[in-house]
């Protein structure tokens, strides 16, 4: 398996396919590369060279103990795109992994970076301080990791069943195989990388990095968001950006890179074109 090796001696597991302009993905939280499959076959289809990466403790990278925050994060990020020796890339975060690109940008600078994109994702800031009076009180961080810590495997069902996907709407279209490959990945992952997770995609702030970078960066947020809510995130993140455009989709859920793929792909592909 293809891998790098950081600092601290995690590994890091990644894909790599195709050749041309890099797009190079990063996933949300608890999850893994596999959560791009609809994208990376797309851009690859097109003449992208498509990268994706499982983040520490998740997926087929090392189970470390420590270093679950986003600072790591980004430095992994940085260590993968250094070894890959990436140009002129295109960053694509959803989630989480949007608050990993943008630290990463903004960490790392802007020498590798052409564009970048982020969907559904976590920026500026998730929980509720008196400078984010909009954000969802820590008590609701607090009570995912004690679901996680009592029952990850039922967790990890009740998540994608629910309000992840929009399954939980009247009248959705639930797939079941959508939900068990969600908790199939989740599973794959480290307890430990997943459970400090929760606090470092809740409680970093990312307004600093935001207002620093300078490539054009495409906002993408579903209104109907129930994991991470629309109002206290896409229009702030993309306001803060000095090229930022902010793209809103009617009654989409968090994850709508996979329910909704041929419209996030379409919209994707125009903004790297463009």
């Amino acid at each position: 398996m293809p891998t790098i090796t950081t600092k601290d001696g995690t590994e890091i597991f990644y894909k790599d396919w195709g050749s041309g302009q890099p797009i190079v993905f990063s996933h949300g939280w608890p999850l893994s590369a596999d959560d791009w499959d609809a994208q990376m076959l797309f851009f690859a289809g097109k003449g992208f060279r498509v990268i994706a990466h499982d983040r520490r403790g998740h997926g087929r990278s090392t189970q470390t103990g420590g270093g679950h925050d986003m600072d790591h994060y980004a430095d992994d990020l940085a260590a993968l795109t250094a070894h890959l020796d990436l140009k002129d890339a295109v960053h694509v975060g959803h989630s989480t992994g949007g608050g990993e690109v943008v630290h990463y940008i903004a960490r790392h600078g802007e020498s590798r970076v052409a564009k970048a994109a982020i969907l559904s994702a976590v920026p500026p800031l998730m929980v509720k301080t008196e400078a984010n009076p909009g954000g969802l009180p820590k008590d609701v961080f607090d009570g995912l990791q004690a679901q996680l810590a009592a029952s990850r495997s039922q967790f990890y069902y009740d998540l994608p069943a629910g309000p992840f996907y929009g399954f939980n709407r009247p009248g959705a279209k639930v797939s079941q195989p959508v939900i068990w490959n969600w908790w199939r990945q989740g599973m794959m992952g480290g307890a430990k990388a997943h459970y400090d997770g929760i606090v470092a995609f809740s409680q970093t702030d990312f307004t600093e990095d935001l207002k620093k970078i300078t490539v054009p960066v495409l906002v993408m947020h579903g209104d109907d968001d129930q994991i991470v809510p629309y109002a206290d995130s896409a229009p702030l993140s993309a306001k803060l950006l000095k090229n930022g455009t902010l793209k809103t989709y009617k009654g989409f859920p968090h994850g709508m890179p996979t329910t909704e793929a041929e419209t996030i792909n379409a919209d994707l592909l125009a903004f790297i074109k463009g």
